[in-house]
C-alpha cells in the first residue's frame, strides 16, 4: 500500500476519533505546543456520554476545551505535569489535578508507570517520506507513542518542520489515525519586555559568564534581558543546550555570539527540546539545520548536561529560605507551575567543567493589598514545594547582587542571602534568623 493510500485509509474526522475512546480510558496528550486543540475540542462534545477518563498532559496552551466543558469531571478527570498561566485558577479550585515531576524523568513514566489507551499529539503535515514531524515539541513523544494502544495525529499546516536530533517525528504505519484540524496559528509568544530589575539582574550574571559557555535561560523578562545584554558584549562562540528554545536565542544567534564550536556534546547545534516563543522564532527554526530536536530525556538528563564545558543555567523563583531553600512553583499550597527542567540544569549545570547554576527573583513583590514582602524569607508558608533542596542551590539574585551558597554553612548561607535582600528587610531577616539560632554571636562578630 502506497503512503497516499495509507492516508486516505487513516484519515477521519476530528468526531469519529473522538469516538474511539471509551469510558475508563488513559489518554495522553502531547505536551506544550504539540498538545492537540483541535481534538481537545471534539473529545468536549462527548462531555456527559463518558465517565472517568483520564487525561495527561503539560502546558497545554490557554485553557482545556474538555476542561472548560467539564469542570465537575464527571467524564474528564485531566492532570498536568506543568502548570500554564491558565491552569492556576483552576488547580485551586480542584478543576485540574498536578503530577509532580522532574522534566528529565516524564518519558520513563511511560514505559516504567503509565498506562496509556490513547496517545494524541499534533504534529506538522506528513512529509514525502511518511513522516509526521514533531515540530517544535519533541519532549516526550517517542516514548508516549509506544506505550499507547491507539496513536492519533492531529495535523497542522503551521507547524514548522524541526530537524533532529533524535526521535523528531513518527512514521504513518505506527499512525492509526489521522485528522486534518483547522491549523490554527500557533501561540505567539513575543519576548516580554524586561523590567529595570531584570536588567539589573542579568547584569550581575553576565559578569560570571566566559567566552565559549553553554548557556540554558528559562523564560520571562530576566532572560530575554540576559540576552539582550549579552548580545552587545564581546563574548565569543557560546553554546546553546536547552529545554526551551526561546527568542532571546535567535538575538544571541544573530549577534554573532553562539556560534556552538565550543560544545563538547553537538558542536554546532543549538540543541532543544521544545520552543514557545514569536512566529519569527517558528519561521526561523523550520527546516533549518542550525537546531537539533531532542527528547527530554536527552536534553535534560543531568550527566549529558554536564557533558558541556562550562554549562550555565539561569532560572527564575519566587522566593528563597534562609538554609537556601528554592520555591519556584508554589505560593503555599497553591499550585503555580511545576518543577519542569529547573532542577534537571541547576543540578546539571553545577556537574559541568567549569559549570554554574543560577536562581533568579526581586527581591520584593506586592501583595494584593499594597504590601512589600521580601522573597527572601526566614522560612516558607505551610505547604509551599522546595523545587531546590538547598544541597543543590549554587547561585540566587536578586537586583542588589549575588549569593553563592555552595560549601557554605547554614550562617554563611544566611549572611549571603540577606546581603542581597532589600535593605528595607535586611535588619529583620537578621533578627529572625537569630532567633532560629541560625547566627549566634559568635559566628556573627
Amino acid at each position: 500500500m502506497t503512503l497516499s493510500q495509507q492516508y486516505i485509509q487513516k484519515n477521519v474526522s476530528a468526531e469519529k476519533a473522538a469516538g474511539m475512546v471509551k469510558s475508563g480510558d488513559w489518554i495522553d496528550y502531547g505536551h506544550m505546543l504539540a498538545s492537540p486543540m483541535f481534538m481537545d475540542k471534539a473529545l468536549s462534545r462527548r462531555v456527559g456520554e463518558l465517565t472517568d477518563v483520564k487525561i495527561r498532559c503539560s502546558g497545554f496552551p490557554g485553557y482545556s476545551a474538555v476542561v472548560m466543558a467539564d469542570p465537575e469531571q464527571k467524564s474528564f478527570i485531566y492532570n498536568t505535569a506543568f502548570m500554564t498561566f491558565a491552569d492556576r485558577g483552576l488547580n485551586a479550585r480542584g478543576i485540574i489535578s498536578h503530577i509532580p515531576a522532574l522534566y528529565h524523568e516524564i518519558p520513563g513514566f511511560s514505559t516504567r508507570h503509565h498506562h496509556t489507551d490513547v496517545c494524541i499529539i499534533r504534529t506538522a503535515p506528513m512529509d514525502k517520506n511518511g513522516f509526521f514531524n514533531f515540530g517544535i515539541c519533541n519532549d516526550c513523544q517517542s516514548e508516549m507513542i509506544p506505550n499507547g494502544k491507539m496513536l492519533i495525529v492531529e495535523v497542522n499546516e503551521t507547524i514548522p518542520r524541526c530537524l533532529g536530533g533524535l526521535h523528531e517525528s513518527v512514521h504513518i504505519s505506527d499512525v492509526d489515525y489521522i485528522v486534518e484540524s483547522d491549523n490554527e496559528p500557533l501561540l505567539d509568544l513575543p519576548s516580554e519586555e524586561p523590567s529595570e530589575n531584570d536588567r539589573l539582574i542579568a547584569g550581575h550574571i553576565i559578569k560570571e559568564i566566559r567566552d565559549g559557555a553553554c548557556i540554558q535561560l528559562g523564560i520571562g523578562g530576566m532572560p530575554n534581558a540576559l540576552g539582550k545584554l549579552i548580545a552587545q558584549t564581546d563574548l565569543k562562540d557560546l553554546g546553546v543546550h536547552t529545554e526551551m528554545m526561546v527568542d532571546a536565542y535567535l538575538d544571541l544567534y544573530e549577534s554573532g555570539r553562539v556560534t556552538n564550536l565550543k560544545k563538547k556534546l553537538d558542536k554546532g547545534k543549538m540543541v532543544y527540546t521544545f520552543a514557545i516563543g514569536s512566529r519569527r522564532l517558528y519561521d526561523f527554526m523550520d527546516n533549518n539545520p542550525l537546531f537539533a530536536s531532542y527528547p527530554v530525556s536527552y536534553t535534560n538528563h543531568p550527566s549529558r548536561i554536564a557533558l558541556n564545558d562550562q554549562a550555565v543555567s539561569i532560572n527564575g523563583c519566587i522566593d528563597v529560605d534562609l538554609f537556601g531553600q528554592v520555591s519556584s512553583e508554589s505560593s503555599g499550597f497553591r499550585q503555580i507551575s511545576g518543577t519542569g527542567g529547573q532542577f534537571d540544569f541547576h543540578f546539571g549545570s553545577y556537574q559541568s567543567h567549569g559549570g554554574k547554576s543560577f536562581v533568579c527573583m526581586n527581591s520584593t513583590r506586592m501583595d494584593k493589598h499594597g504590601t512589600r514582602h521580601s522573597n527572601i524569607r526566614p522560612f516558607f508558608d505551610p505547604g509551599t514545594i522546595v523545587t531546590l533542596p538547598r544541597t543543590v542551590v549554587h547561585h540566587v539574585v536578586t537586583e542588589y547582587g549575588i549569593a553563592m551558597l555552595k560549601g557554605k554553612s547554614d550562617w554563611e548561607r544566611a549572611d549571603a542571602l540577606i546581603a542581597i535582600a532589600h535593605p528595607d528587610f535586611r535588619d529583620s531577616l537578621i533578627r529572625q534568623a537569630e532567633e532560629m539560632k541560625i547566627f549566634t554571636n559568635r559566628n556573627r562578630e
